[in-house]
């Protein structure tokens, strides 16, 4: 772990937003796309970058908005690893989020998301508050070997009932489906009777497979020669460099979500689902400038 202080915090433009207070990941996901050789790290992976003055940078941003929105965070580095526990940098930047009355959404895959299960709640009364949450196998046993780092399966299914609970809107990201390991059906109906249980308000699906960049397919064929022998033989010999490796199986499990989904009256397309994310709701859109006068 080392520290920087960043430039800049906050991306995007029009009421939606992005942020990542962390670069690299201690979670240790064989399928990572975050380390992939675009994104241009010039240090391990593994070695977290810290932007310690992102409270100060994301305060400094929101004072000086006029039209509010949703933030968005995890997209690149999970805002809950192992660090958050001991720096709490997640916390504070959504205090300043609650303060200056914008909405919040936040990808995950890790519980210690509850610490902040109260500010979440308070944010989602004041305007809108969205917990997502990666869902890729319901074998635990398999998860460990995929998701090393992080908690297992069944724990960040109870984080999506807890988040209910509070009333806190949820949507699972249902990604990467891995051709040969987590693509069977048993899988996908076991992971969709489970956010029919807790309530997720939708599903987060880009396909059942997986992508690989240069970087990541690296790091991911080391992990198939350690967990699956033989399997990247497999994976050459039918994808050969292909960015786009979907599951021979594709047709019949995505066939099983869109139908599970709608009769579930759960979102299920990517356009759905960020639509859902990037707005916020009526009764704030609809608020007054001197209502908001007091946060500029």
């Amino acid at each position: 772990m080392h520290y920087v202080d960043a430039k800049g915090i906050l991306t995007g433009s029009g009421g939606h937003y992005g942020m990542n207070i962390y670069r690299g990941c201690s979670h240790g996901c064989i399928y990572c796309d975050s380390r992939s050789k675009c994104y241009q790290f010039k240090h391990p992976f593994e070695d977290i970058e810290v932007k310690q003055n992102a409270p100060e940078l994301l305060e400094a941003a929101l004072r000086s908005k006029r039209k509010r929105g949703m933030i968005g965070t995890g997209a690149m580095s999970d805002p809950y690893m192992h660090c958050e526990e001991e720096l709490g940098l997640t916390r504070k930047c959504l205090e300043i989020i609650l303060k200056y009355g914008f909405g919040a959404s936040i990808i995950t895959k890790s519980d210690r998301i509850l610490r902040d299960i109260d500010l979440l709640d308070e944010i989602n009364r004041e305007t809108k508050c969205v917990v997502q949450v990666t869902l890729t196998t319901y074998d635990d046993r398999l998860c460990r070997i995929i998701e090393p780092n992080v908690c297992n399966t069944m724990r960040r299914i109870e984080v999506l009932s807890k988040m209910r609970e509070r009333g806190i809107p949820t949507l699972v990201w249902l990604c990467p489906i891995l051709p040969f390991i987590n693509d069977t059906e048993d899988n996908i109906r076991k992971i969709l009777d489970e956010c029919i249980r807790v309530g997720a308000k939708g599903i987060m699906c880009f396909g059942m497979g997986l992508t690989l960049r240069d970087g990541d397919r690296e790091y991911y064929y080391a992990a198939l020669d350690k967990h699956f022998p033989g399997l990247k033989e497999k994976y050459i010999s039918i994808y050969g460099n292909a960015y786009e490796l979907p599951s021979p199986n594709a047709d019949k499990l995505m066939s099983i979500f869109m139908r599970t989904c709608r009769e579930n009256n759960m979102l299920c397309t990517p356009d759905e689902c960020f639509t859902y994310l990037h707005e916020l709701p009526d009764k704030y859109e609809q608020m007054s400038i001197f209502a908001l006068s007091q946060y500029l």
